[in-house]
């Protein structure tokens, strides 16, 4: 079977993907999900537009806060992954709703300790699970999008619980929105935000 977005290893389109069977209860006012899917400057960028997104912090996850910085991090030798740390409002928009933007729209999920031409450990297919029930519904969707085949290759995300958010310096924050014609931003980030709009406008905010 070939992707139907080529350079890419999807399925099938994403505005076709599944939603999750099941979600997290909406019981907080406030979410927050840490995920891992390349450099985290095109991830942000994707979630950035969404309605119910009320902030994106660029991040690392993995390692010990004494590491928690880029240049060590792009050692690949820290346990870190670069991450996003996203806050939403659970009533507008669920975890499960981001959990499937990460698979269809943010990164590739079959490509093991890479994104791409970025290699190394730290740009790796990760969730970080804040508590169980993001952990149960990210493995169960996981399995999901297997059964359905959404892939033409295996899922390698990893689930990786119990590890804490350290914010990444500021001069990565908000880092495709300051620079649109960065030319890693043009080439990288650009065709996933156009992937977002075209699969999920009903998602974006007005």
């Amino acid at each position: 079977m070939k992707a139907v977005i080529p350079g890419t290893s999807l399925a099938i389109h994403p505005d076709r993907f599944p939603d999750p069977v099941e979600d997290v209860p909406t019981d907080q006012d406030v979410g927050r999900a840490v995920l891992a899917g390349g450099c985290f400057w095109c991830v942000e960028a994707v979630y950035q537009p969404l309605d119910g997104v009320q902030s994106v912090v660029s991040g690392y996850a993995g390692g010990d806060a004494e590491s928690a910085n880029y240049e060590a991090v792009c050692s690949g030798r820290t346990g870190h992954a670069e991450v996003v740390e996203v806050r939403y409002d659970p009533h507008r928009i669920s975890y499960g709703a981001l959990l499937k933007l990460f698979f269809a729209v943010a990164h590739d999920p079959t490509q093991k300790d890479r994104q791409g031409n970025d290699r190394g450990p730290q740009y790796r297919s990760a969730i970080f699970p804040v508590d169980d029930a993001q952990r149960k519904v990210a493995e169960d969707y996981i399995q999901q999008l297997g059964n359905a085949g959404a892939f033409t290759a295996p899922i390698v995300t990893t689930l990786e619980p119990g590890h804490p958010f350290h914010p990444a310096e500021d001069y990565h924050q908000d880092f495709a929105r300051r620079n649109p014609n960065q030319p890693y931003i043009t080439h990288v980030a650009k065709p996933k935000l156009e992937k977002l709009h075209a699969a999920f406008p009903e998602l974006l905010k007005t």
